[in-house]
């Protein structure tokens, strides 16, 4: 197994780990904070595909499921448009979830279907870049504003951590909400 497939494995293991969360939640449990400031399961989901879609997007080039009207794959809910619409939250295009307050936070609200299909979409789309790229590509410096520069390897591998903690996060939140 090569470090791309690794990549794979954990932006899979994601992928399941919000399914098993989101599955049964009505509307209100998705938008529902576990306590005042907490994170809903609907924003953690919400912006952990919104950091995957933007930082694979950077890196690959390419413009961001969110806002491109890239469906994903075939019944991803939500019909055809761009996600952004789809959502029609009261946020800018470019968010992505970074430093939002408590009121930002709830905000965010939309359907598990929804989330889950643009989640997919998103999924679908960093797996075909990753299947695209060598072990060596890893090494190509992507951003220059640190010391050290960061590479893609270490990019790739900021957003699966950063995934994953939300993951988890989500599926803890959507088990107690669950027991209420």
């Amino acid at each position: 197994m090569d470090a791309t497939e690794v990549l794979q494995d954990g932006l899979d293991q994601v992928r399941d780990v919000v399914a098993q969360a989101l599955d049964g939640l009505t509307d209100d449990q998705l938008a529902t904070p576990l306590e005042p400031g907490a994170n809903t399961v609907a924003w953690l989901v919400w912006h952990l595909a919104r950091v995957q879609d933007d930082h694979v997007a950077h890196v690959a080039g390419s413009e961001q499921v969110w806002t491109s009207g890239r469906s994903g794959p075939s019944g991803a809910a939500g019909g055809g448009g761009v996600w952004a619409r789809r959502f029609d939250l009261p946020l800018d295009d470019g968010e992505i979830g970074y430093g939002f307050d408590e009121d930002q936070v709830l905000a965010v609200r939309a359907p598990a279907d929804l989330l889950r299909g643009y989640l997919d979409a998103v999924h679908e789309r960093t797996s075909a870049y990753l299947a695209g790229l060598s072990p060596e590509d890893l090494d190509r410096v992507v951003d220059t504003d640190w010391d050290p520069p960061v590479t893609l390897g270490v990019r790739l591998t900021s957003v699966l951590g950063d995934d994953l903690q939300h993951a988890g996060q989500a599926a803890y939140a959507a088990g107690v909400l669950r027991r209420r």
